[in-house]
């Protein structure tokens, strides 16, 4: 986490930003989308952990919208609403109240004061504004006479943003709100019962787009043409270095259990992460935490070191309180989970036990930066065909068609197949790899 931005440069041992490098095969999945035709557009979270390629939108900012596309040109518009996000329990705190803090709900793990009352209210308070925000992109796309064609998803992009929630592999971290509307209604109050994890939306959006997803991906569409048979028997999650904190947690999940390795049990299972201690809440726990004041579940964040493996019966354990990896009882399932998280390890080739700069060092060939991706070879042929190519493996080629007299155009287009241009137009081009320098730009006129 925050591998882009390194806000914590008095911290020893934390390397420089950067950006990952995946195989090279891996791209962005809205390239797919852009090369069949789509408008993409971000508004406008852009937290990928790596310089975004040109080619991934045709627009990202927080003026990004699907209105500026061509007339009749289908899209796809994340629209990111950032008014639940764990920030917003203090950066909005003298915004009105929705909730009566004394009627909020407390888990168990937290101590019933004002103050942790009051954050939770703001909380759900943000989600009611949410709420407000949703409905009014439904209404723009009311107004633009487009639900009758339009599939939304709405989702979170991880549990709740409050402390011991938010980072955690606890279901409480991991499991998120997944609502997809149909045109028409179809299958309108239907709950999937199979599971889905997040790695499952960029081939599920494929599918539904009628593009086959690329088979490197891990994930399973659960709608559209490409709609796998099977679901998933288990789903994953795995924690690594959050901001300062260094860490190596690896989790899976069958409809009723969790299984947690701890790969470093000697650390806390409590991480000093800065961004957090913003929290009043966070603030006065840990105060209550050094007095002496907190109740043994409430201290269980606070553990100085982590057992190696945790089993925790969903069901009936939904706070995952009770570990259950040394129960007699429960040694079936904690073997055929160990076992799945072994296979699962070799299969994804997980790279948590390399150390951090030892991995850059791999991505970036051995240099002491990353690599450069090569430029654009443009090339016509015969009636005005021009092909491009990038003796980079793996980098997306992004191109311009710019007429005499006329203003470039503010986005790169996704280059796919030779593209034909008319005399005294100009194409120009540019390269990159995810995580590798973008290549310099190379134009051609005719």
């Amino acid at each position: 986490m925050r591998t882009l931005l390194n806000t914590f440069p008095e911290k020893t041992g934390l390397p420089p930003a950067y950006s990952i490098v995946p195989p090279a095969e891996i791209k962005a999945f809205p390239e797919y989308l852009r090369a069949k035709g789509y408008y993409c557009t971000n508004n406008s979270k852009t937290d990928y952990q790596f310089e975004a390629p040109p080619t991934i939108w045709d627009e990202v900012s927080d003026k990004a919208t699907w209105r500026n596309r061509k007339e009749g040109q289908p899209f796809f518009a994340v629209v990111n609403l950032m008014v639940t996000h764990e920030s917003m329990v203090w950066l909005r705190k003298k915004h009105p109240l929705h909730v009566e803090p004394s009627k909020v709900d407390l888990p168990p793990f937290y101590p019933d004061t004002h103050t942790v009352r009051q954050d939770v209210a703001r909380f759900l308070s943000n989600v009611a504004d949410l709420d407000s925000l949703a409905g009014v992109i439904i209404r723009q796309l009311e107004e633009d006479k487009l639900m009758d064609n339009t599939i939304i998803f709405f989702w979170s992009d991880h549990g709740d943003g409050l402390p011991f929630f938010k980072r955690e592999l606890y279901d409480r971290g991991l499991h998120v709100p997944l609502v997809i509307r149909f045109p028409g209604k179809t299958d309108a109050g239907k709950r999937e019962a199979r599971l889905i994890s997040s790695i499952d939306f960029a081939p599920t959006v494929l599918s539904l787009a009628g593009i086959q997803p690329p088979s490197y991906m891990q994930g399973k569409a659960f709608l559209g043409k490409y709609k796998t048979k099977e679901g998933h028997r288990f789903v994953y999650a795995a924690r690594d270095r959050m901001d300062s904190e260094y860490e190596r947690v690896r989790a899976v999940r069958d409809t009723q259990y969790k299984y947690i390795r701890n790969f470093r049990p000697e650390l806390p299972l409590y991480q000093n992460v800065e961004f957090r201690l913003q929290q009043d809440m966070m603030k006065e726990i840990l105060a209550m935490k050094d007095k002496g004041e907190l109740n043994e579940i409430q201290m269980k964040w606070f553990v100085p070191n982590k057992p190696p493996e945790e089993l925790y019966d969903l069901r009936n354990d939904p706070y995952e309180l009770t570990n259950l990896a040394g129960d007699p009882k429960h040694q079936t399932t904690l073997l055929k989970l160990r076992k799945e998280m072994d296979r699962w390890l070799s299969e994804a080739n997980d790279l948590g036990s390399v150390e951090e700069k030892q991995l850059i060092s791999k991505m970036w060939q051995g240099g002491d930066h990353p690599p450069s991706t090569s430029e654009v070879i443009i090339k016509p042929g015969k009636d005005n065909l021009v092909t491009l190519s990038c003796e980079t493996k793996g980098a997306s080629i992004g191109f311009k068609i710019i007429n005499e007299g006329e203003s470039e155009p503010t986005s790169w287009a996704v280059y796919t197949q030779p593209i034909k241009i008319a005399k005294g137009q100009t194409i120009k081009a540019v390269a990159q790899r995810i995580g590798f320098e973008k290549s310099g730009e190379n134009s051609l006129k005719l």
